[in-house]
């Protein structure tokens, strides 16, 4: 069965506007935020979605809740909001809060590397989480593996929803790195990362719930 996932990444929040770590953590929408959500909305309120799902956070269900309105308003019948903690963006546990550029200078420049962008460059994506982890002192950030293993159980709820058939389309809020990492894993070369996805940007993937993960996800557009 083939999905056709739509994630939208959650609009502006106050720690976006601050330039923090939110992974877990919770921040409101800021009014831009709610702006952001209503574009993606519009953009979107020709389809009909059988099914929609965020984290248990209050950015995404704030944006869910949004774009479900005006769908509704279209005409289409609401889907049941499922809110669930494998949605999560990535777990930055002791820096959750912190101002990005100290979190990764911390967890970068013991292996030589000062910013979020150099770690990835000299070490990969998977790096960044791992080096994060590492330079945590409670340990609480989630390693590359972890992370993985969290997002693979939330596309696993999804092929695991009885129903929904093939070609069906799919509300998915996401968050600014998981969509990152998604991209970097299943995109091609061709595939443009050199900026994040936007606040209220749509990313479609299609979700092949047939296929083991590894093989299961192909990235039709990018933070459009």
């Amino acid at each position: 069965m083939i999905l056709h996932l739509h994630l939208v990444r959650h609009g502006q929040t106050y720690f976006n506007r601050y330039n923090r770590l939110q992974g877990w953590s919770n921040s409101p929408l800021t009014e831009s935020g709610l702006a952001d959500a209503g574009k993606a909305g519009e953009k979107l309120k020709g389809l009909r979605f059988a099914a929609a799902y965020c984290s248990d956070t209050t950015r995404a269900q704030q944006t869910a809740e949004r774009i479900l309105d005006i769908n509704q308003n279209a005409g289409h019948e609401r889907p049941r909001l499922v809110a669930d903690m494998h949605f999560r963006e990535q777990c930055y546990g002791y820096f959750e809060g912190l101002d990005m550029s100290m979190a990764w200078y911390a967890a970068g420049a013991p292996h030589g590397a000062k910013t979020y962008n150099e770690i990835v460059e000299k070490f990969g994506l998977a790096a960044s989480r791992d080096f994060l982890k590492e330079a945590d002192p409670f340990h609480d950030a989630e390693s590359d593996d972890e992370y993985w293993a969290r997002v693979e159980g939330a596309f696993a709820l999804i092929a695991a929803n009885p129903d929904l058939q093939d070609g069906d389309d799919v509300l998915q809020i996401s968050h600014g790195n998981t969509l990152l990492s998604l991209a970097h894993r299943f995109g091609g070369p061709d595939l443009d990362l050199s900026e994040r996805p936007a606040n209220g940007s749509v990313t479609v993937l299609d979700f092949d719930t047939d296929k083991p993960f590894a093989q299961a996800v192909s990235i039709v557009s990018y933070n459009s």
